[in-house]
């Protein structure tokens, strides 16, 4: 039986978030999103992943400022099964932190984030 909360989460499109560990060892709830609509809104950070292997993190920013972003995006959404929101401040510095430590992230096995 699927508690309530989760079950009006799952209606509406909505998972519970999951940790991933980044090369830094902080723990990241991040919001999984279905990777059929996903789309970004505004200066958000996402991460794209095939498994637990992480293709791609960034902001539809770095897709326009950056011609090397844009084509790991490309090659991560041809090939991804999975894709993330990250919540982060608006702080410049760090918002590249969390994109650094999540290339290398990972899942945490065995960790709620509820």
């Amino acid at each position: 039986m699927v508690p309530v909360f989760e079950r009006e989460m799952l209606a509406r499109g909505q998972a519970r978030p999951v940790n991933w560990r980044g090369r830094s060892g902080r723990f990241y709830a991040l919001a999984p999103e279905r990777i059929e609509d996903f789309s970004f809104r505004g200066d958000d950070l996402y991460l794209i992943a095939l498994g637990h292997h992480v293709l791609w993190v960034g902001s539809a920013v770095d897709l326009v400022g950056d011609p090397v972003s844009r084509a790991r995006f490309r090659l991560a959404m041809d090939c991804a099964d999975r894709v993330f929101h990250v919540e982060t401040s608006a702080d410049e510095i760090e918002r590249l932190t969390v994109l650094w430590d999540l290339e290398g992230a990972e899942p945490s096995i065995g960790l709620s984030a509820a």
